[in-house]
């Protein structure tokens, strides 16, 4: 049975809403991505699969699956290394590895083959994407976590690796959200950009 998991897509300075879909049935290996995906993007099945393996889950190459990932909507050209982070907790997760509620969760980040997070370019259009769209967490690299947490009105759940977001997701090793004081909040609009 098809799974989704929510994350984001960067159309210039905006994040528009993108939906991961991953989908497997038996057959002879094959893990494809489809939805308009560049280069970046379809090289990332390499960085998941070593990164699910070292984080002490299976990968797709250890399952004698068909695996497809659709990045909808497939008008939307996806670009960047951003959507690591959902297609792998969208794969453990089809795969019954893991189980979580992933409704009202937006997911972001790029993972290195180690499994470890790392800092993810678009995470402040996607925090305001989140929280506009009535989300109640955003998850994202926790290098990112205050750069969401300073515009977000929504819990900012920054991490480290796939490991703790499976933790986090499966309710084992619950993460607290980053909080920023005021003064730490960003400032959209400079003054020297303010034109009097």
């Amino acid at each position: 049975m098809s799974v989704s998991i929510f994350s984001a897509a960067l159309n210039g300075i905006d994040a528009k809403l993108i939906d991961v879909e991953v989908d497997s049935s038996p057959g002879i290996h094959s893990f494809n991505i489809v939805g308009l995906a560049d280069k970046a993007v379809q090289e990332s099945k390499e960085r998941i699969g070593s990164a699910i393996r070292n984080s002490g889950f299976l990968p797709p190459k250890s399952k004698t699956k068909k695996v497809i990932v659709n990045l909808a909507p497939a008008d939307i050209k996806k670009e960047g290394p951003s959507y690591d982070l959902p297609i792998a907790v969208g794969y453990l997760f089809e795969t019954g590895q893991i189980k979580f509620d992933p409704s009202g969760r937006l997911i972001a980040g790029e993972l290195s083959l180690d499994g470890r997070l790392k800092s993810t370019s678009g995470i402040m259009a996607m925090a305001i994407l989140a929280s506009n769209s009535n989300f109640k967490e955003i998850i994202v690299p926790s290098v990112n976590a205050k750069e969401a947490a300073s515009i977000a009105k929504i819990k900012v759940i920054g991490v480290e690796n796939l490991s703790q977001v499976i933790g986090h997701l499966n309710r084992t090793a619950v993460i607290p959200p980053t909080i920023v004081k005021p003064s730490e909040k960003v400032n959209l609009y400079p003054e020297a950009f303010i034109s009097i």
